[in-house]
């Protein structure tokens, strides 16, 4: 097999650095991958990566670059998979940073399903372990929070470009943040292919400590999340997907219980997040924030709905 690593990047060059760069350490150690190339979509970035991959191209063989305007993953993932070589396309995001076994890790658990199962309709699913640590990501261990029940994520998978065409690649309708992806999983899922987990190829999740300055930012996206939660539901309308997006009373009575009715916001709880993150405690400050910002995407999706309804 010969694989193709997607990547979309958006203004990440820092990290980007450090994600082709694992690639380009990548231990094949036998005949399943006959070889690999990585294909760079950049999203219309503004920090110069085309030109710093132009000035370092020596380093990265195996990186083939491409560009967009700025359109989205979704445009950019299917630009790549239209420019890719391989007949097995593996997705994983500009600020991942694997190990050196990760496309051979792919291999043996497509290999080895295949061969249990009696068929090639399956995809195969890494680890992706969320960390700060920008010198050293991959020292960072596995956390119950780094836990994915999404049947298909972009992130960290591999799976064979035939079931991607005939489920027809990514919505570019989803141009703002969140769920191109999880979409793009219910057609495949109709495709019957089945999803097998691949801890041993793992991949890091490099992201910056948490901040109170990052808290605009982070509403914004579970607003914009709340918008694309409707379109996917429009496509989909089903219970499922209404649980997925938290477009259910269930999500509204939760988050509004838990955030006392919205007044647990970014505002009262500054202090406590400040002191947290003073501690040395920023994961812990997010995973309470998560609480307003929760309380943000479910308002994000049910004025994304009535808007929908009242202009069809």
């Amino acid at each position: 097999m010969f694989f193709s690593v997607v990547i979309p990047t958006y203004n990440r060059k820092p990290i980007l650095e450090k994600c082709l760069m694992a690639l380009e350490h990548q231990q094949l150690s036998d005949d399943k991958v006959q070889g690999y190339e990585v294909v760079l979509v950049d999203d219309g970035s503004t920090d110069g990566t085309l030109e710093w991959l132009n000035h370092h191209k020596d380093i990265f063989p195996h990186v083939r670059p491409f560009s967009q305007d700025h359109l989205g993953p979704a445009a950019a993932r299917n630009l790549g998979v239209k420019e890719s070589r391989g007949d097995i396309i593996i997705f994983i995001d500009s600020d991942l940073v694997v190990t050196e076994k990760f496309l051979s890790s792919h291999a043996d658990a497509l290999m080895e399903g295949q061969k249990k199962y009696q068929t090639d309709r399956l995809f195969t699913y890494g680890w992706v372990i969320n960390t700060c640590n920008f010198d050293d990501p991959t020292s960072e261990p596995y956390k119950i929070t780094d836990y994915s029940a999404a049947y298909f994520a972009t992130g960290n998978v591999a799976i064979a470009r035939k079931w991607l065409e005939m489920a027809g690649l990514f919505d570019t309708g989803f141009q703002l943040y969140g769920w191109e992806d999880l979409e793009l999983g219910v057609r495949l899922k109709k495709l019957n292919l089945k999803l097998l987990k691949c801890p041993a190829a793992v991949g890091y999740h490099w992201h910056p400590p948490f901040k109170l300055e990052q808290i605009p930012n982070l509403i914004e996206k579970e607003i914009q999340r709340g918008r694309m939660g409707v379109l996917f539901y429009q496509k989909h309308p089903n219970w499922e997907v209404r649980l997925m997006i938290q477009m259910t009373w269930l999500h509204r009575i939760l988050w509004g219980v838990l955030s006392l009715g919205g007044r647990l916001n970014e505002r009262t709880m500054a202090p406590l997040l400040q002191w947290l993150i003073d501690q040395g405690k920023p994961q812990l400050a997010l995973e309470i924030a998560r609480i307003f910002l929760n309380w943000y995407n479910v308002q994000g999706v049910y004025a994304a709905y009535q808007e929908a309804q009242q202009h069809p």
